[in-house]
């Protein structure tokens, strides 16, 4: 808990000096053209832009790290469930079947199926780290600002920014509390056995509920007393206007979604088989 997790990073760099709107659009259209098509050749692609614009914007690994590892843990059950549950899904999609060796009975391994469950990593790794990208390079007020900019309701999208800065507050509690009781003799670490640490860790939730609670309260209350939701539109402090880098990530971005689209339907299947 040393690094805050999915809270804002300031760097200087070409990535954080774009709009929260074209930050936002780019990764709807990222998203889309990975979620849509199962074309590996795409996919690859949109791999290595995803890897690049992470170099661009000077996030290092070391400042995800901890929620890169449960999403990859994530994206390990994922695949184990697929295989478990659909061992010849690669066999329907692909019309055909090369058996490597078998496990027993249905459940085989066919590079049909290690092929189809490739490309369902290649996605995840595609999306990730545009994903974390547009976590960490968004100001919470400017993401709030971005959202109402295409039409989401100022209250919802300020509610948005409420939790993304609250995600860091959070964790600081966190902290706090954990040192507190770790004071008083509070034992957290690896010498414990699992049950007593999980035990003690529940010792610090509930305050941090708590403190939680109250925090809540107390931003509801201001935020009454400012007369917030009365009119129907506001104003962004933290609003930008668009600039060329914005207007040429669009483009670029835009012609990437389109591309992919075409490649991927030419043919009227979402899926390249090389089996053919």
């Amino acid at each position: 808990m040393a690094v805050e997790m999915l809270s804002y990073l300031d760097r200087k760099s070409l990535i954080h000096n774009l709009t929260g709107v074209t930050k936002l659009l780019c990764f709807i259209m990222w998203s889309f053209a990975s979620m849509l098509t199962y074309d590996t050749r795409i996919l690859f692609f949109l791999l290595i832009g995803s890897i690049l614009v992470f170099i661009i914007s000077k996030i290092k690994i070391a400042d995800v790290a901890f929620v890169l590892v449960f999403i990859l843990i994530f994206l390990f059950i994922n695949n184990l469930a697929i295989y478990i549950f659909s061992p010849q899904e690669g066999v329907k999609i692909y019309k055909t079947q090369h058996v490597l060796f078998t496990i027993t009975g249905s459940y085989n391994i066919t590079i049909e199926q290690l092929f189809y469950q490739l490309n369902i990593t290649l996605k995840y790794l595609t999306v990730i780290p545009a994903a974390l990208l547009f976590m960490v390079t968004t100001h919470p007020s400017e993401f709030a600002s971005s959202l109402n900019r295409i039409g989401v309701s100022y209250s919802i999208a300020f509610a948005v920014a409420l939790a993304l800065r609250y995600i860091p507050d959070v964790q600081r509690d966190y902290r706090t509390i954990a040192l507190a009781q770790q004071a008083r003799g509070l034992d957290m670490s690896r010498k414990e056995k699992l049950p007593k640490r999980f035990k003690n860790a529940v010792l610090i939730i509930f305050p941090l509920v708590l403190s939680s609670l109250d925090r809540i309260e107390t931003i509801s209350n201001a935020m009454d007393l400012r007369g917030f939701g009365k009119n129907k539109k506001r104003t962004w402090y933290s609003a930008r206007p668009f600039r060329r880098n914005d207007y040429l990530a669009l483009l670029l971005i835009g012609m990437v979604f389109v591309l992919s689209i075409t490649v991927t339907f030419y043919d009227g299947n979402r899926f390249y088989n090389p089996f053919l």
